[in-house]
């Protein structure tokens, strides 16, 4: 049961088919790659906060999870998250720019600590930006440091960095309307391991294109993990808090172990 916790909370929030429901039978003209770059920009998240409750489905070989998760999320700054099964509390999890916290209740345990664990999945660093990103349908690289092959495939624009990465390869699926993220996939071949983002549903709310539905797929050699996150609510530019702190007397754990 630890173990599962842990990784419906804590690789949810390090993770969160080509196609999205709004885009309103537009289809992908051919242009640069640059225009594409151009465009996603312009469109990125401009709010402050966001304050949202997602369903998250957790699924592998021999288990199958659900869990409510509140999330309370300040730009550049912040990620929190409350998880309860059942309508019952059973974990928080705090992100910032420089660490990462959680306890459960169920076994009373404790992680301080910062992104190793997902770094040493992908064989690069990952950091705030890219855990942030990933829940919003922003590229989780900088689009604007490298150049990239553009085509139009499907219904999306694909982009490909024509250099990629010493260990591992990026790929981007750009939607042709809203220019947000419709996949992003990270594939490490030398270890057979490959997560996959998929934002299959967005949403609009006011002026603000956000995701609805997320499906992210991680791979290591025969092994899958499905994480599925659906945004029941979500509200911008709230005043938020963040209340976060440990009980006493639980144990600390290391993930490694």
């Amino acid at each position: 049961m630890l173990k599962k916790t842990i990784y419906i909370l804590f690789v949810t929030a390090l993770l969160v088919s080509c196609k999205s429901k709004i885009v309103e039978g537009s289809t992908a003209i051919a242009t640069s790659s640059k225009n594409i770059v151009k465009s996603h920009y312009e469109h990125q998240f401009d709010k402050k906060t966001i304050n949202a409750r997602l369903k998250a489905v957790y699924t592998d070989t021999d288990n199958l999870q659900t869990v409510t998760i509140k999330l309370r999320l300040e730009k550049d700054k912040t990620i929190w998250m409350s998880g309860t099964m059942l309508g019952i509390p059973f974990a928080k999890i705090i992100i910032t720019p420089t660490n990462v916290q959680f306890y459960e209740k169920l076994n009373k345990t404790f992680f301080v600590g910062d992104f190793t664990l997902l770094s040493d999945f992908l064989g690069t660093d990952v950091d705030f930006e890219i855990v942030q990103n990933l829940l919003i349908g922003q590229s989780i690289l900088d689009l604007k440091e490298k150049k990239y092959s553009a085509k139009v495939q499907g219904n999306t624009y694909m982009l490909v960095p024509k250099k990629q990465e010493e260990l591992f390869d990026i790929l981007f699926w750009i939607n042709p309307v809203n220019f947000k993220i419709n996949k992003q996939e990270v594939r490490q071949e030398s270890e057979q391991k490959r997560l996959t983002v998929d934002y299959t549903e967005y949403q609009k709310i006011k002026d603000e294109v956000f995701p609805k539905v997320i499906n992210i797929t991680a791979v290591e050699k025969a092994t899958r993990t499905f994480i599925d996150l659906e945004y029941k609510s979500v509200e911008f530019d709230r005043k938020l808090s963040f209340p976060f702190k440990i009980p006493q007397g639980y144990k600390e754990i290391y993930l490694n172990e």
